[in-house]
């Protein structure tokens, strides 16, 4: 982009508690950002989670895999802050595993020490990661209510013993934000778009359909960059009738706009 050349203009749809570190990122890499939410991340607590926490603390878990910085946030919250000393010292006996370099981040920040990590940051990552050392082994992993089944399956296919429990979840945010974002679309305001889950895409197709026909988003997007975070990402919006010019090897946020960036370059 040449000095003095208009920013090209990137909707960012994270939820609200990573707008801020988004926002300084993109503005660092060149982009005017426009942020409004298409998802919401919001606490659950489902039948498995006293299990899990149980086999931390007893022993029983040989592995703990962490999909998300979420998935260890909303993990301590359940657990009563006198006990969460002891629930951490519990992890640093067993192996832990964290998807990704953001993962890694923050579970060390809370004091987890991390074993090991993939070299691609996804489900069929770890699987690849994990595949040699987990037969007979009791796998536990704490994540999103929407977690891609891949994960399990594989571990189960390699012998492993998985425990999985649910400590988030996602929803759809209402209100005119989103309504603006569509028409800013439609308009032709938005020249990439950045979708980071499944959930973001059905959420924004969602929204849509109260703005205008399926056919004029889809035309509307596929006049834009779209980046999608990795596969099972992309393959929702194919499914929708969208091209993807964007998709980054390393399934990171920066790299999400690198890739973005190399398109509109």
């Amino acid at each position: 982009m040449s000095e003095g050349a208009k920013k090209p203009v990137i909707a960012i749809m994270r939820p609200e508690r990573y707008i801020r570190e988004s926002v300084e990122l993109a503005r660092s890499m060149g982009f005017e950002p426009v942020t409004v939410p298409m998802v919401e991340i919001t606490d659950m607590k489902d039948e498995y989670f006293d299990g899990f926490v149980e086999r931390v603390l007893d022993g029983r878990a040989d592995y703990v895999i962490f999909t998300s910085a979420n998935g260890i946030d909303f993990t301590l919250r359940k657990i009563p802050e006198g006990s969460r000393k002891a629930f951490i010292d519990a992890l640093n006996r067993t192996k832990v595993i964290a998807i990704g370099p953001t993962t890694r981040k923050a579970l060390e920040k809370t004091g987890i020490n991390v074993m090991g990590m993939p070299g691609v940051y996804s489900s069929e990552g770890l699987v690849d990661y994990l595949r040699n050392d987990v037969t007979g082994r009791t796998v536990d992993t704490a994540r999103s209510f929407y977690g891609s089944r891949q994960l399990v399956e594989g571990l189960q296919s390699c012998g492993a013993v998985v425990n999985q429990t649910k400590v988030y979840t996602l929803a759809k945010p209402e209100g005119g934000e989103q309504d603006r974002l569509i028409d800013a679309a439609l308009n032709g305001e938005i020249s990439a778009f950045a979708f980071t889950s499944s959930m973001m895409v059905h959420n924004f197709f969602e929204h849509a359909r109260s703005r205008a026909s399926e056919e004029q988003v889809i035309n509307a997007l596929n006049s834009s960059v779209v980046a999608a975070i990795g596969g099972p990402t992309a393959q929702t919006l194919a499914g929708y009738g969208v091209k993807v010019s964007a998709i980054p090897d390393k399934f990171t946020f920066e790299e999400v706009l690198r890739s973005i960036r190399e398109q509109l370059s």
